[in-house]
Order: structure tokens, then sequence, then C-alpha cells
């Protein structure tokens, strides 16, 4: 399969891994703050990346590591993409991470929820005459504006008679709960590190220092705080150094 990526910098390399919904422009701010070299990849069934027959956290992970270069690298992810991110510092796939970062990742999940991300996993998705109508549908669904998250309702980028539609497998939110203290338990990261916003409604403070008690909580941001304020993620940026 095909994973759309974007690269630039030099020096050490960070990866950052968006999340659900999300295309990897929303690492735009962040990007420029790694003094270093960093690769940005659309999860596969986001944005310019293939879709995947079956969406698990592994089948992520392996998807993207042939894209990520050989040697030592850090690794953010945001939501989805940091469970991702701690799926790849686990070494099962091939990639050496001497530091990750999981941002606002969702660690309680309901039945109710869990039953709810399968249902909106069974719909077909949704098709709008205009791009600017797909646009912001696009960014309902990641939570955050984007300009890169639609496609031609046939796949294309052009979009066409057929319309437009969110450039997001909509299979992509039966991804499931993750694991996260076991896969806190296998990292072989040098530092592993769990951080979200203060007012992150998905992974308030008190879940996340229960998961990880030296995590950290950033103030003044939510659960999109590298879209909100990318100046606050610099205490997770110079831990990843």
């Amino acid at each position: 399969m095909s994973v759309h990526v974007r690269t630039g910098g030099e020096g050490p390399a960070l990866v950052l891994l968006h999340g659900l919904g999300a295309t990897g422009e929303v690492w735009r701010e962040v990007a420029p703050r790694w003094p270093g070299s960093w690769i940005v990849p659309d999860l596969p069934g986001h944005g310019r990346s293939d879709p995947l027959t079956r969406y698990s956290f592994g089948a992520l992970a392996a998807a993207v590591a042939p894209a990520i270069p050989a040697g030592p690298v850090a690794v953010l992810g945001h939501s989805l993409g940091g469970v991702v991110a701690l799926a790849l510092a686990s070494g099962w796939f091939g990639v050496e991470v001497r530091a990750v970062a999981g941002l606002g990742v969702k660690l309680l999940w309901t039945p109710e929820e869990l039953a709810k991300a399968a249902e909106v996993a069974r719909r077909p998705p949704k098709v709008f005459d205009s791009r600017e109508d797909a646009e912001a549908w696009a960014s309902r669904l990641a939570g955050v504006p984007l300009s890169e998250g639609v496609t031609g309702a046939d796949g294309g980028l052009g979009g066409g008679p057929g319309g437009w539609r969110a450039a997001l497998d909509p299979a992509a939110f039966a991804v499931g709960a993750p694991d996260v203290p076991g896969l806190l338990a296998v990292s072989k990261a040098d530092r592993t590190v769990l951080a979200a916003g203060a007012d992150d409604h998905m992974c308030p403070p008190a879940d996340l220092l229960a998961a990880d008690p030296n995590g950290l909580v950033l103030p003044g941001v939510g659960h999109n705080a590298h879209v909100e304020a990318p100046s606050a993620l610099d205490p997770v940026l110079e831990l990843l150094r």
C-alpha cells in the first residue's frame, strides 16, 4: 500500500502522527519547532494514503513503518497517532524509536462509545456537491480545521461530477480501544511519555496521570493542543530531543 509522507529539515529525525480523521497538515506549525528533520505521514485511510482492509493499531503501525528512515528516531503522535507511536516503540515493526510521546490519547472507553464508533465505521462516506462543504465535514470529523482532508467522491483528488467527500475511510473508526498500559510496558524507547492538555475532555488530567504518573499536563489547551497552541508542545519536544 502507499503512504503519503511529508518531510523537511535536517538532523535528528522526528516522526509526527496525526489523530483519527485528520491528515499530516495538522503538524504544520509544530514541525518547524523541532531542531532537526521531520517525517509526517498521512495514516492509512486518511488524506492521500491508501486505506487498509482492516484497521488495528498494529496494522497502522506496520503500514507506517516502511516510511520511517533507518536509524534512531523520536515519535510524537496525537490521539490515534499516539497509540500508533507507542506501538512503533515496541520494536515489533522494525523501527528504532529512541523517544516516544503520546498526546491526547483517549485512555478510557465505555461500551457505548465503542458501539457508536463501530456504527460510524459502517456508514458510507457522505458526498457533497462542493469542496467547501466537504472540507467543513472533514474538519468536523477531525475536530480541527482541514484544507487537505477532502477527495473526489470516486477517490480522485480533482472532485468532478460525482462530488466531494472527506478523505477518510470511515472503517478506521472501528479500530477499537487501545491497551495503553500494555504498550507502555513493552516500549523499548529510552523515554516514553504521555501528555495531554489541561482541558482535554478526551484525556482528562486524572486519566493521564493514572496511566503515567510522570505525564505532562499542558496548561491552557484542550484535546488538539498541537493546533490550538503549537508552542504548548515545546515541553514535549524537549523531552523527545
